[in-house]
């Protein structure tokens, strides 16, 4: 090795700090001219990569000039090396093992390449100095394992707090879209929900024997009127309970806003819808009998049609209500039905 490059070197390991850890970085002068008289220089050429992470690895390097970046992959910080410094030395200690970085040259840089059969002719040469090395290299070894451990389960604790955070964005957003679908007075779905539902047994071509029935208040005006908005509150959550109490498993009950409700339901034929509406009508005129100042509910009516399906939404909302009309015309508490053929 000649003087100019050897008055670069420090004659003692140089000890520089990465990620807070002291790591033994460079060779003294007496080790590199050992190594380099061991081993083979070579040039590398700016980008040339020298292995990749996950290759085998045989040798180690040592830099005599230029520069080198280390690759861990990830979010693990690049390193570069420069003169005096290795790297690769498993491939030195315990030959054939994966690299757990990829090695690419900054800039035109010397050389010089070891392979684990060079270990015994640098013990041949200078036992004393190379279990100098060995320690050294070992230790950093050690050190380096330590620092990726600690990154790793760092790296572990933020992926981890990520993945609580999309959690509970997640049950915020489901939270979220349940409350656009449910109406918060009597926990019945809205419109919307009803629409939706309509839409998916259309996808699945099950809307044939469904029925949308439309239920109203009688005189729920007055209700408010006279007794307070709180009184009507009342009687629109038991109105929706009775709905849920004759809903079946394929059921859906919904509110679409202020005294009307709205449900869809599938029956066997006519006289199933009908003792469904009865029902309806006959539990709220039972609870209205009971004269409850304030009252706990208004008689109710209802106006409903079979849906069809190669017909529209609007087209069935329009037949229950134009049925539902019709019963509120001709008194309330009643049931009315809109007619086959029936515009």
């Amino acid at each position: 090795m000649d003087e100019g490059r050897g008055n670069a070197i420090a004659t003692e390991p140089v000890l520089r700090r990465r990620d807070g850890v002291v790591v033994d970085a460079a060779l003294s002068l007496s080790e590199l001219s050992l190594f380099d008289a061991v081993g083979r220089r070579r040039l590398a050429d700016p980008g040339e990569r020298l292995f990749a992470r996950g290759d085998n690895g045989r040798t180690m390097f040592v830099i005599l000039e230029g520069r080198v970046e280390l690759d861990f992959g990830g979010d693990l910080a690049r390193k570069a090396l420069g003169p005096g410094e290795f790297f690769g030395e498993l491939g030195l200690l315990i030959g054939d093992h994966v690299r757990s970085a990829g090695a690419r040259v900054l800039a035109a840089t010397e050389l010089v390449e070891l392979g684990d059969g060079e270990l015994e002719h640098l013990l041949d040469r200078d036992p004393r100095l190379v279990a100098h090395f060995l320690h050294r290299a070992i230790t950093r070894i050690v050190r380096n394992e330590q620092v990726l451990t600690h990154r790793l389960r760092r790296h572990n604790h933020e992926l981890q707090d990520a993945l609580d955070r999309l959690r509970a964005a997640t049950q915020a957003l489901t939270r979220s879209e349940e409350l656009v679908r449910r109406d918060d007075l009597t926990g019945l779905g809205n419109r919307r929900a009803c629409q939706e539902h309509v839409e998916r047994l259309t996808r699945e071509q099950q809307l044939a024997g469904h029925a949308l029935l439309l239920v109203d208040c009688d005189a729920f005006k007055r209700v408010n009127d006279v007794h307070g908005h709180q009184a009507g509150d009342r009687v629109l959550q038991n109105v929706a309970n009775i709905l849920t109490s004759v809903a079946g498993a394929g059921d859906t009950a919904c509110r679409f806003g202020g005294d009307e409700f709205a449900m869809l339901v599938r029956a066997g034929d006519q006289a199933d819808l009908q003792r469904v509406a009865e029902f309806i009508v006959g539990t709220a005129r039972s609870l209205a009998a009971m004269q409850a100042d304030p009252p706990a509910i208004c008689k109710l009516s209802i106006g409903g049609c079979w849906i069809d399906p190669d017909a529209e939404w609007n087209d069935w909302y329009a037949r229950a209500d134009a049925a539902l009309y019709r019963a509120k015309r001709d008194g309330g508490d009643t049931i009315a039905w809109h007619a086959a053929g029936e515009s």
